[in-house]
């Protein structure tokens, strides 16, 4: 081996972290190096737990990098919690490998050039392996996929324990089970890497080697202010199992203190509204119209506890008396029955899918702009008080994902021309 190969592969092992910052990564810190160094190089399986916003999963990005280049006869699963979730991380890795700096790198350590083999969503393999069994260098999936057949040297799980296993039991059994099924494909002399954050007491960490932490406070990437403004976002359970690594029962009280008696004026023209449809059972329809001026969210609420059917004519009284524009709609539930019964009314309407977790919804957009939020007169007591006793396990949500969806549909519009141009207006 040559001086110079001797110095390139010295530098990978004890700095990885810098060859990040050459790649983009220039907020990686050695800490971030110290992990990357234990991915690649240790022995033991082991889970390591770091807040939010530690660049934990971009370790791992490198980290595979690097097995790819510096160990490439080794077979290397990488698991996220579904299949559209490992696709950045591949196409990460997959971007790094066609850069001029990694091509040089293997030119002077193994005196080839480098071509990608195969170079797809979940695979990836290079020419430098000689392996005669075919398996790709990189394989990547969801953790539910199926594992039958399967054998590798690596496994890295990262993020397989998500929102969905704080409000589901069932989730958490099933990740858990899934988590121990990967005992039997990993070799004898292999190695399981796990990364990721807790969610509940009862998650699949538990089942996991016992995590080596890192939260917000020891590893120096948040400034005091940015600690200090996540705990204003976030409900305390929330943020201490986000950034402090902990979890504590969930809190009674999200919101709290309402700005109330809000000039009805002030919601007249706006462009949009929402309706959150029940079709039965003991959900409420609720309708929303919120208005956004001066940096002030301007809000009226109605709730009925009854069919969507049954309340109609009464919502299209409401639009037409203040003057709002279009109507908006999930249809996740009604495969566009809302939309329908509504446009045959004469309703400018448009519907969407929802595929955001409702907790996080509320807890990002509505919990984050609460100090901004104004109930105007008018507005049903029974609307305010659903969202005043609100909390993740809340039998009633129905006002509060109404209000958050309106808020993040405002997110980002600036002024009255921005939501013009943005295609809500009218």
């Amino acid at each position: 081996m040559t001086t110079k190969q001797q110095q390139i592969l010295s530098k990978l092992k004890n700095q990885p972290y810098i060859l990040g910052w050459h790649l983009g990564f220039n907020k990686l810190t050695p800490l971030n190096g110290e992990w990357m160094q234990d991915m690649v190089f240790g022995t033991e399986d082991t889970t390591l737990q770091a807040h939010r916003g530690s660049y934990k999963t971009t370790s791992v990005s490198i980290a595979l990098l690097l097995i790819l280049i510096l160990y490439p006869n080794d077979k290397t699963k990488f698991f996220r919690k579904t299949d559209s979730a490992v696709k950045e991380i591949i196409r990460q890795v997959s971007l790094m490998l066609k850069t001029s700096l990694v091509r040089q790198i293997v030119r002077e350590i193994w005196g080839v050039d480098l071509k990608l083999i195969t170079d797809s969503a979940f695979e990836i393999t290079t020419n430098l392996t000689n392996d005669p069994r075919g398996t790709a260098q990189l394989c990547a999936s969801g953790i539910k996929s199926s594992m039958t057949g399967q054998h590798y040297d690596r496994i890295f799980t990262d993020d397989i324990v998500t929102v969905d296993d704080r409000t589901s039991r069932a989730e958490r059994e099933q990740i858990k089970n899934l988590y121990l099924e990967l005992q039997n494909i990993i070799n004898r002399d292999g190695r399981i890497y796990n990364t990721g954050t807790p969610w509940h007491k009862e998650d699949a960490f538990t089942v996991m080697p016992e995590a080596i932490k890192y939260d917000c406070y020891s590893t120096g990437i948040m400034s005091d202010e940015e600690i200090s403004a996540k705990k204003e976002q976030l409900p305390p359970s929330l943020f201490a199992a986000n950034y402090e690594l902990r979890h504590i029962a969930a809190e009674d009280v999200i919101f709290s203190d309402p700005i109330l008696h809000g000039d009805i004026t002030k919601i007249a023209q706006s462009p949009f509204s929402h309706i959150d449809a029940a079709y039965g059972g003991a959900d409420y329809t609720v309708y929303t119209i919120v208005k956004k001026t001066e940096n002030k969210y301007f809000v009226f609420g109605k709730i009925w506890p009854k069919a969507v059917d049954d309340c109609i004519d009464e919502i299209i009284a409401l639009r037409k008396k203040y003057m709002i524009g279009r109507i908006y709609c999930e249809n996740n539930g009604d495969k566009g029955y809302l939309r329908k019964e509504l446009r045959k009314r004469g309703e400018r309407v448009t519907d969407y899918w929802e595929d955001m977790n409702k907790y996080l919804k509320i807890v990002t957009y509505l919990k984050f702009e609460w100090k901004n939020v104004v109930f105007v007169d008018g507005t049903d007591p029974e609307y305010i008080e659903q969202i005043l006793d609100y909390n993740e396990y809340a039998e009633h949500d129905d006002a509060p994902d109404s209000l958050a969806s309106m808020i993040r549909v405002l997110w980002g519009m600036k002024n009255e021309e921005d939501k013009v141009h943005s295609g809500f207006g009218y």
